[in-house]
Parts: structure tokens; C-alpha cells; sequence
């Protein structure tokens, strides 16, 4: 847990907060001691969470370096950063392609304050951070960060990880993302993961009391709803899976139980 100097008046240490519980279970050091007694009150009740939650990283890392070595995208669009833990997003494109352009996105002032984690690009390449809810797309869209580090004129990958079990039915998720997707060209992308009880109802359901009662409610997804997200879309193979089966790797589904993963991933072109 480190202290730079964030700004009390507007973090709630008292409180667990999602992103800090993640860090928290990953292994990061982001976190006050209400995120760790969420984080192992949680993990009390489904042991598998932190096997999950880092498929679900190594998903994201898998994404970006299919959508920028097999796709060729150069651009990224990413929405609720999270607390920075590298590699982040930028790291891994510019890794293939040190020119990426990357805007990344979040509402929680502690990204904020650590977002220099997310800033270090390539002299070839730029990233930004922009403050924002994700229910507010146009603010997104229409942020002179945004529109001074990508060209929407060519093709970006939207990127959703981890975070629309978090967006309830009456905020619309799936109205969300499709108007973030509305102003993007021919041949951008969308890589999504999707929470869901699909494989470990029971325990699931218990860390989404858990979530609940710290006021963070949930809305878990069944896998025909996960793909409700890509309608339209042309899926790239193998369309949605656990995230641990999409496009493994040598290690990111070895000794991984169907089990012990609750989220859904996918990445799809807009035709």
C-alpha cells in the first residue's frame, strides 16, 4: 500500500473499493485495509478468485497482443483502466508496434493519482488518461485528450475488460458500449471480458453478496448475454469462451479448472 500524496478529500479509504480489491488479489500494492478484508472475506468464499482474476489479466494481455501483431491496430481506446499493473495495455501494443496510440479511462481518483504507471509510452507512440465515467460516453468521445491522441478516422480497439459486471441493467450496458463503438470505423475492434455464475453459481453468487454489501452490486451474465455485447460484430475465433480458453497460451490455461473462472471473453472486428 503506498501513500503519493493522493488527495484525501476524494478517496474513501474507509470503504473497499472494486479496483483496489483487484490489485489487492493480484498482488499489487494499491490497496487500504478495507480492500484487504473485502478482498480475503471474498476469497473465503470462492478460493478460486485470485486464479481468476489473473486469467482475466492474462486475457487482456493475450487481446492486445492479437490485436495488434495479427489485426495490425494501432490504436486503443481503453475503458475502466484500473489501477496500473504492468504490463499495461500501452506496454504490451508498443511492444509490437512501438508507434500505438493509447487513451486510457477511468472515474476513480486513484487512477488518476497513479496514472503516470499508464504514461510512460515510447517516444514513437503516445498515451493519455481521461478522467470519466463510462456511463457518460460522449464525455469520453468528446475529451480533447481522446481527440488529440487518436484518429477516428482509423481503426481502434475497444477494449472492456473487467467491468461491465459492475454497470446494472438500468445503466445499460449494452447501450454503452455500442455508443462507444458508434463512432468507430470499418475494422475496429472490440475485446470484451463479461462476469458470470455460469460455471460456479454458488460460490460466485456468495462474492457478489460480498461485492453487494459493500455497495457494489453486481450483474452477472449468462454466456448468450456476454455475446449480446458483440451483435453485429464479426467474433474472432473462438468466438466467446471462459477467458482462460480464449487463444491460450503455453501457460495461461494450464492446471485451470472451468471452475475456477467467471468471466467471459471475446474479440471481435466491426465489419
Amino acid at each position: 500500500m503506498r501513500d503519493n500524496g493522493w488527495p484525501a478529500e476524494r478517496i474513501d479509504t474507509e470503504s473497499a473499493h472494486s479496483a483496489r480489491i483487484y490489485d489487492y488479489i493480484i498482488g499489487g500494492k494499491d490497496y487500504y485495509p478495507a480492500d484487504k478484508e473485502a478482498g480475503d472475506a471474498m476469497a473465503r468464499e470462492w478460493p478460486a478468485l485470485p486464479i481468476h482474476m489473473r486469467a482475466n489479466r492474462d486475457f487482456m494481455n493475450r487481446a492486445v497482443r492479437y490485436l495488434a501483431e495479427e489485426a495490425g491496430i494501432r490504436q486503443f481506446l481503453d475503458i475502466g483502466t484500473g489501477i496500473p499493473t504492468s504490463p499495461n495495455l500501452h506496454e504490451i501494443a508498443q511492444a509490437v508496434a512501438p508507434d500505438s496510440r493509447v487513451v486510457y479511462v477511468d472515474n476513480d481518483p486513484i487512477v488518476l493519482t497513479l496514472s503516470q504507471g499508464l504514461l510512460s509510452s515510447t517516444p514513437e507512440g503516445k498515451t493519455t488518461y481521461v478522467e470519466a465515467d463510462m456511463r457518460d460516453p460522449a464525455a469520453i468521445l468528446s475529451a480533447p485528450e481522446l481527440r488529440d491522441t487518436l484518429d477516428l478516422g482509423k481503426p481502434v480497439a475497444l477494449t472492456v475488460i473487467a467491468i461491465v459486471h459492475f454497470v446494472l441493467d438500468e445503466d445499460d450496458a449494452y447501450g454503452i458500449v455500442n455508443r462507444l463503438l458508434e463512432p468507430l470505423p470499418s475494422g475496429s475492434y472490440l475485446a470484451m471480458s463479461v462476469g458470470t455464475a455460469d460455471f460456479a453459481p454458488e460460490e460466485v453468487g456468495r462474492v457478489a453478496r460480498e461485492y453487494a454489501a459493500r455497495d457494489m452490486p453486481m450483474r452477472l451474465r449468462t454466456e448468450a448475454e456476454a455475446a449480446q455485447f458483440f451483435d453485429g460484430l464479426d467474433l474472432v475465433a473462438p468466438g466467446v469462451a471462459q477467458v482462460h480458453k480464449w487463444l491460450p497460451d503455453a501457460r495461461s490455461g494450464e492446471g485451470i479448472k472451468d471452475e475456477d473462472i467467471a468471466m467471459y471473453g471475446a474479440v471481435a472486428r466491426k465489419p
